[in-house]
């Protein structure tokens, strides 16, 4: 709104926002930017080329939140891109991705998507209607990128899961006591899967797993200051803080 955008809200959730801009956009002079649109995934694709030049190589294992599936889509064509393989996924590149040969690394991840219990229709295996969890920025039950993803899970040889709204909230406060990631409960699902995967011995040890986390955690402020502790308010009185901070020693 600082940059002088017109911002509507809707009365619904984001499944509904999707179908109305979709509408909207193929009835009014709109461009669609939501992931929906193949040259979003092409922007969203260059994510994996980073990693790969970050580490020297793709790592073995890439985990990400998944909502409308943008993401997971775009980091495996980016992967497939950087191999020289070609992923079937997009439809862009008609067999021909865009390096033509210039092959940045020598595999591809497995990828792994982590979904809320209460949105989770890729663990379901189909739409979900009036999807629920406290990870607002994935609260979708209509992913877009439905095909696109299922093709990146099988391809990479990948898998789906889902953890509970408190899994979620334990790993948001453990990146940020532990790392100073402050993120929001969207972002953390990466987290909070790929621990509970560990401990079901999912993940081979020596493996190398690269979590992506999405998004900010004053996305969603509210929740943060819900779990965490109530400030103290006292005088400004020098021994009344100095019993506060003893107690806590």
């Amino acid at each position: 709104m600082m940059h002088g955008a017109t911002v509507i809200q809707i009365r619904g959730n984001f499944d509904d926002g999707m179908r109305l801009v979709q509408e909207l956009s193929s009835s009014m002079p709109l461009n669609l930017v939501n992931s929906i649109n193949p040259y979003r995934l092409q922007g969203q694709k260059t994510i994996a080329f980073e990693v790969i030049e970050s580490l020297g190589d793709a790592p073995d294992y890439h985990v990400l939140p998944v909502g409308n599936a943008g993401n997971i889509s775009a980091h495996w064509i980016g992967y497939s891109e950087a191999a020289g393989e070609n992923c079937g996924s997009c439809n862009l590149c008609s067999g021909e991705c865009t390096l033509r040969g210039d092959v940045l690394s020598t595999k591809r991840p497995k990828i792994v998507g982590y979904q809320a219990s209460g949105a989770a229709p890729f663990l379901r295996k189909h739409m979900v209607d009036s999807p629920e969890t406290i990870a607002t920025a994935i609260r979708i039950g209509h992913p877009v990128s439905w095909d696109l993803a299922w093709a990146a899970q099988k391809e990479s040889k990948g898998w789906f899961e889902e953890c509970t709204d408190d899994e979620i909230l334990r790993a948001q406060k453990l990146l940020a006591e532990s790392e100073g990631i402050f993120c929001e409960p969207a972002s953390a699902i990466s987290i909070a899967g790929l621990t509970k995967d560990i401990e079901k011995g999912r993940y081979e040890k020596g493996a190398k797993i690269v979590c992506t986390l999405t998004g900010h955690g004053l996305k969603d402020p509210d929740t943060a200051i819900a779990q965490s502790a109530t400030p103290v308010v006292v005088d400004a009185n020098r021994d009344e803080i100095s019993a506060i901070i003893s107690d806590l020693l």
